[in-house]
């Protein structure tokens, strides 16, 4: 049920991308994100159903459960992101808006590689640290890419076009919020690894 639910993730994330090419449909890519976020809630049900109704699970059912709501968030805040840009109608993406679409594209990828190595926490504890910390650095990156994009709308619309550069602000906020649920993944990995490894 993880490994279908990473599958989402990378689906979304394409859609997503494709988004970001200028003149895309954005009502396309956004249909197209909300099918799989919900796939995505159909398989966070049956994960829910499945712990409560198993006497003895892989993992602690704590782990389980945040470790499958951590993926869960990073799917609906590529859905909020996704219904932003829908929103505000953009039809060309800021140059920082496609690097951390990019950015997200590679954490999804990231995810769905680790989550298979669950089935054995033993022998893959390292390449999952080693994938865990690859989705931290991504973060880190998106943050620095968000501060980035932010300063240069501030210097080139702020002061000419406020509506555009809250535009950007916001569309900015919510594609980074999407790589901090990452980062909430990798951590919740790290935690099943310390306790299982």
């Amino acid at each position: 049920m993880f490994e279908a639910h990473a599958a989402m993730l990378v689906a979304a994330a394409e859609a997503l991308q494709e988004l970001g090419d200028d003149h895309a449909s954005t009502e396309k890519c956004l249909r197209t994100i909300q099918d799989r976020e919900h796939v995505a809630d159909d398989v966070i049900r049956d994960v829910l159903t499945s712990v409560r109704k198993t006497f003895l699970t892989p993992f602690d059912r704590g782990a389980i459960t945040s470790l499958i709501g951590a993926m869960d968030d990073s799917i609906d805040e590529m859905l909020a992101a996704a219904r932003a840009i829908d929103l505000y109608e953009l039809k060309q993406l800021r140059p920082e808006m496609k690097d951390i679409i990019g950015i997200i594209g590679e954490a999804a990828r990231v995810t769905n590689e680790a989550i298979p190595l669950l089935r054995n926490v033993n022998k893959n504890g390292h390449r999952l640290h080693q994938l865990t910390e690859r989705l931290v650095r991504l973060e880190g990156k998106a943050d620095d890419v968000h501060a980035a994009g932010l300063k240069r709308a501030f210097r080139e619309v702020a002061r000419t076009n406020s509506l555009e550069f809250a535009v950007t602000r916001e569309i900015l906020r919510h594609l980074e919020r999407v790589t901090d649920a990452f980062e909430d993944v990798a951590n919740q990995i790290d935690g099943i690894v310390i306790d299982y490894a």
